[in-house]
């Protein structure tokens, strides 16, 4: 098993880890559900790339602003957010849609479940974020 890196990746080779794993989350989510629907490979490229600037700036944003709601929802209110995200995707990437409310909310279920997945699975996208800090602080435990 190798140990986690002295340094973090260079900051290209996290944004193209980062892009390609939201480009395969969001084909998981078009594959699954028939209402999820993506033109071609650019936009579900495009998407994923909306996607991840999303979740990076503005989803940090919103669950602070959020976190009153969220203590007396026990949490459920970041669902919202989370969703929010997918819907600010589709509202700005021709080529990416998604019919219905219950098909949002299903595909948000399923973002999250990949997400949990890979958090716990050893692979490259462990080299980005939260994942990454996470997996540093095994080893320390470890070592």
């Amino acid at each position: 098993m190798i140990g986690p890196p002295d340094r973090p990746p260079p900051l290209i080779a996290r944004l193209a880890i980062s892009w390609v794993t939201n480009a395969l989350v969001l084909a998981a989510v078009a594959a699954v559900f028939d209402g999820v629907h993506v033109h071609d490979v650019g936009a579900l490229l495009v998407a994923a790339a909306v996607f991840g600037v999303l979740n990076t700036v503005l989803k940090p944003l919103l669950r602070l602003l959020t976190l009153p709601l969220a203590i007396l929802t026990f949490g459920l209110a970041w669902f919202f957010v989370s969703m929010l995200m997918l819907l600010a995707t589709e509202a700005i990437v021709d080529g990416f849609a998604i019919e219905g409310f219950w098909t949002l909310v299903g595909a948000t279920m399923l973002v999250w479940v990949v997400n949990v997945i890979l958090d716990l699975l050893p692979g490259p996208w462990q080299l980005t974020g939260r994942r990454r800090r996470l997996r540093a602080s095994r080893w320390q435990r470890v070592g």
